[in-house]
């Protein structure tokens, strides 16, 4: 049996204390810590993020899905989805799944990211 550790990353811009050997904290140059640090060591990356992060990786052209949960609540002014995109990001609907809950998830690939083709949108 093979067991392998999972580590986790937490983009920051402030110092946080590291409190568990599974858990790193990055600052600086995303384009940089994706392709030179995380692209060569793992198949799937998966950011969980809001506007702010979302944003970055589909200016940076990182993103090749975007998936999204659409939950049965209301949230009074709303939360953006992406902040400063300075430029239209065209998207293909793949999955679309509806849940008894009410919950619908979306699976959207991203068009016309040089060399990458989302594999996970099933």
């Amino acid at each position: 049996m093979v067991v392998r550790r999972q580590t986790t990353f937490v983009l920051t811009r402030r110092e946080l204390p590291r409190t568990r050997n599974t858990v790193e904290f990055y600052s600086g140059d995303l384009a940089q810590f994706v392709n030179g640090r995380l692209r060569p060591a793992f198949h799937n990356i998966w950011f969980v993020g809001g506007g702010v992060v979302s944003g970055e990786c589909l200016r940076l052209g990182l993103a090749d899905e975007v998936r999204y949960s659409i939950l049965p609540i209301l949230i009074g002014d709303g939360i953006s989805f992406f902040e400063k995109l300075d430029r239209d990001v065209a998207l293909h609907l793949a999955v679309v799944k509806a849940y008894k809950s009410g919950t619908v998830a979306l699976c959207y690939e991203v068009r016309g990211v040089a060399g990458r083709q989302a594999k996970n949108c099933s």
